[in-house]
């Protein structure tokens, strides 16, 4: 108790020498402090200009600019006549790009692509969620209004966050949400296997599986695993498809039914929920962890991966932009490592491990045991 009120002294104390307009301007000027000032000044303006950060990269990423920078480097006059943009506004897109990484200055008035252009191009699914954010943006223009109605109309494109959504959904109302999830499976499914080894099972489950970009990716790691899907019906139809596509329809299985409600099938020894527990609520989460133990055999494992908040220098990615998201959604939150062995806990789990994984603020893991 006494450390807490010190903490709250000092930071009282902190937040009225830092919000004195005299201090700031003396901080500014005093030789020992103005680096600290500056980087403090400049990270607040990226808070504020983030949003037009964000559209600067919707606006490259909807007109292909960075793929054309990768061709070739080009002048403004020349990349204006092929986007069917004006001249100064093409120039002004392309200084934009090149002041936040994603575009280059290479001289001569041409521009190449830039490191952060180049990261994006190799992630598929990033771009993807580049487009679909225009929903979350949409519903983000009146924060306030998500904030006091705890949903917004993102609400609409994953139909099993609607009341009754669940049983409800359709193939086609299905198809957007599913290929998103698809497309942005692959750097998730390759920072899971390099955490976790699959081979040492024998069948995996994956709960909530979507189109199987994962199962896939889990049975390419390991030849001899066997390979089960449960989701929705309306999602395994697809996921059947992608099955065959990829050679796996003798391996593979989808089983339709809703995770909530419908017994968890058995007979794997490895479950999974993929950026699945931060769609519930502590309820849904509790009944379906409660659902996987009663399914999972005695020497199984079930492994836990999605953003988790807490996590160093993570805090951004779970507590602010999925903490908006999901709000947006209607339902589900970012839990702490803690929070979640706490409901692993309560489902009747007794042994947990928390894995390292490459990139903390893409995922977390945990694998827990009966």
């Amino acid at each position: 108790m006494a450390a807490h009120r010190w903490r709250e002294g000092w930071v009282a104390w902190r937040n009225r020498l830092l919000s004195d307009a005299r201090f700031q301007r003396w901080a500014a000027g005093f030789p020992l402090t103005r680096g600290i000032a500056n980087r403090r000044a400049t990270a607040l303006f990226d808070v504020v200009a983030g949003f037009v950060y964000s559209q600067v990269l919707t606006a490259c990423v909807e007109l292909g600019l960075l793929e054309r920078l990768l061709r070739a480097p080009t002048a403004a006059a020349e990349l204006a006549e092929d986007l069917s943009l004006p001249l100064e506004s093409a120039e002004r897109l392309l200084a934009a790009a090149a002041a936040l990484g994603l575009a280059e200055r290479v001289g001569d008035g041409r521009f190449a692509l830039g490191p952060q252009g180049a990261a994006l191009l190799g992630n598929a699914g990033l771009k993807d969620m580049i487009a679909h954010h225009a929903l979350l943006y949409a519903d983000l223009a009146d924060s306030v209004g998500v904030l006091r109605r705890g949903r917004g109309e993102l609400a609409r494109f994953w139909p099993y966050a609607e009341a009754g959504g669940a049983r409800a959904a359709a193939a086609e109302a299905v198809s957007a949400y599913s290929a998103l999830m698809t497309s942005t499976q692959p750097a998730v499914a390759a920072e899971i296997l390099h955490a976790y080894d699959v081979r040492r099972h024998k069948s995996v489950l994956v709960v909530g599986g979507g189109e199987g970009a994962f199962l896939a990716a889990a049975g390419a790691d390991a030849p001899k695993l066997g390979l089960i899907l449960f989701d929705l019906p309306a999602v395994c139809e697809r996921a059947q498809r992608h099955f065959e596509s990829r050679g796996l329809s003798q391996r593979a299985t989808a089983i339709g039914g809703d995770f909530l409600t419908d017994p968890i099938p058995r007979g794997a020894d490895l479950m999974t929920l993929v950026r699945i527990v931060h769609d519930q609520s502590d309820q849904g989460a509790l009944t379906l962890l409660r659902n996987i133990r009663s399914a999972l055999p005695s020497e199984g494992a079930l492994l836990v991966a999605e953003p988790m908040s807490g996590a160093p220098k993570a805090d951004r990615v779970a507590d602010a932009y999925f903490g908006m998201y999901l709000l947006a959604m209607g339902r589900g939150r970012a839990r702490t490592p803690a929070e979640i062995v706490s409901l692993l806990r309560e489902a009747g789990f007794g042994h947990f491990r928390r894995l390292r994984t490459r990139t903390p603020s893409l995922l977390s893991i945990i694998v827990a045991r009966r």
